[in-house]
């Protein structure tokens, strides 16, 4: 029994060291960029500003999450939840041909953005985090 006893405590020591490398990796993880904003289309125009959204934000180097949302509280609302490996990919993603063709197109239809918020994502589902 002295062996197994020897065994499972340096198994439970191997795998708490183990979790402890790994929660320091994590906290070394530099900070991601977030932006959480609601864009307004002009009236009864919100299907279609989604749409020219959705065809501009493929292929985006540095974007780990972009969710276009419809707002069920304002029939002309969405709310844009983006996270991005650093401020400057994001920053980088605006000069982009298919952004800059979808923002050009947009542009008309665009009432405004009443909210913005810039975050710190720290974790969450398929950001790798």
């Amino acid at each position: 029994m002295g062996i197994t006893m020897a065994r499972r405590g340096a198994l439970a020591g191997g795998l708490a060291a183990a979790a402890l490398s790994g929660a320091a990796k994590s906290q070394e993880r530099k900070p991601m960029y977030g932006l959480i904003g609601q864009m307004l289309a002009t009236p009864g125009k919100r299907d279609e500003l989604l749409a020219i959204l959705a065809e501009g934000t493929g292929g985006m180097p540095g974007c780990l999450s972009y969710v276009i949302a419809k707002d069920p509280a304002n029939a002309d609302a969405l709310w844009i939840t983006e996270v991005w490996t650093t401020k400057e990919a994001h920053a980088a993603s605006l000069k982009l041909p298919a952004v800059q063709a979808a923002i050009t197109k947009a542009r008309p239809i665009i009432a405004g953005f009443p909210q913005h918020f810039e975050t710190e994502p720290v974790t969450g589902q398929g950001l790798g985090a």
